[in-house]
């Protein structure tokens, strides 16, 4: 048996599935056409993942276009204006707001494992956004006759009930927290990331221990773009508060951070105690491939922080958290899991395993 080993969730769309959403979104290409051009790309994703001997797959979010907004993608009652998130490239990608009440998800996402669950027999992981990104939407206003405390028990209900329907479909859950890191640089006191930290233990309080055995985290700088937008917040002002989150799952990115063994000494202190901490060992932004040597030798840096009985390997973040992200290749992203898998088989062997 080998070090356990997962994906984050996101795979660059074929061209001809993103040029078919940008058809459809002009009226040039109909429901039925693009329901097939999904259908095929994430059947060809759940193939090529069990090529690289990936023991868990995801339907590389085929269907998102984008994984904080997919649930409120066609919602009436929003406007643009919401909370703009620059990275440091340049770029920036921005929220909408809510202008009135009641919350709903336009689409949970058990929607995505009905649709994946026909084309692989293998364990099947569904990424959800956490609530606490979605807690953005409200305006810092307020609204008329829709008290954040009703968009907060709204939020909490249809969060909870996505997950649960993933779990009930038979996929392990992973909740995309990528907004915590960012969290400080909008409020340095750490009041802000706490408050997300409550949240999304409030929706963890609506499910059974058997449930959230079967749920984790992800916590990175965010990835887009070959960019990031809080990759300059130590991992020390983070991880304490993370690890309040009652899960026993965390994906935590690290390929990419400069110094790898300050951030393990943190994450070993927190390890055990029923966490496994899921290291990256893969660079989703940096164009080169990984060689299994390189992830092996990752992966037993890691082991000399973390009992390999807590120790689990990723990716650092998805390879495309956004459908219009075209800066990774398709077949660079299934090569690199390809290395991850192979690497962190590598590192078992020498670790005994």
């Amino acid at each position: 048996m080998t070090l356990p080993t997962e994906p984050i969730g996101s795979v660059p769309r074929p061209p001809a599935l993103i040029d078919g959403v940008q058809a459809a979104s002009e009226g040039l290409l109909g429901s039925a056409a693009l329901e097939t051009l999904f259908d095929d790309a994430v059947r060809d994703t759940l193939r090529r993942f069990e090529e690289t001997g990936s023991p868990v797959v995801t339907d590389g979010e085929q269907r998102k276009q984008s994984f904080a907004t997919y649930p409120i993608a066609g919602l009436t009652n929003l406007a643009p204006g919401g909370v703009t998130i620059p990275f440091a490239d340049g770029h920036t990608r921005q929220l909408p707001l809510l202008t009135s009440g009641p919350f709903r998800y336009a689409t949970q996402a058990w929607a995505y494992v009905d649709a994946a669950r026909p084309h692989t027999q293998a364990t099947l992981k569904q990424a959800v956004i956490s609530a606490s990104a979605l807690s953005l939407l409200y305006p810092p206003d307020g609204l008329p006759d829709y008290p954040r405390e009703a968009f907060i028990e709204d939020l909490v209900r249809e969060a909870a009930a996505e997950i649960r329907g993933c779990l009930d479909r038979g996929a392990d859950v992973q909740i995309d927290f990528t907004e915590a890191r960012l969290s400080l640089k909008l409020d340095p006191s750490g009041g802000l990331l706490n408050a997300f930290v409550d949240l999304n233990n409030q929706v963890l309080g609506e499910l059974t221990e058997e449930q959230r055995s079967r749920v984790g985290v992800h916590t990175c700088p965010g990835g887009d773009r070959d960019s990031t937008h809080s990759a300059d917040v130590p991992y020390e002002a983070l991880l304490p508060s993370l690890f309040r989150l009652g899960v026993g799952r965390f994906y935590v990115q690290l390929a990419s951070e400069a110094d790898r063994p300050r951030v393990l000494a943190v994450l070993g202190q927190h390890a055990g105690d029923g966490r496994r901490i899921f290291v990256g060992v893969i660079d989703p932004l940096d164009p080169r491939i990984e060689s299994a040597e390189e992830v092996r030798d990752r992966v037993l840096e890691a082991a000399r922080f973390i009992d390999p009985a807590s120790l689990g390997t990723t990716d650092d973040c998805g390879f495309s958290p956004f459908g219009d992200d075209t800066s990774t290749s398709r077949d660079a992203a299934f090569a690199k899991i390809r290395a991850r898998v192979e690497g962190t088989e590598l590192a078992s062997r020498e670790l005994g395993v």
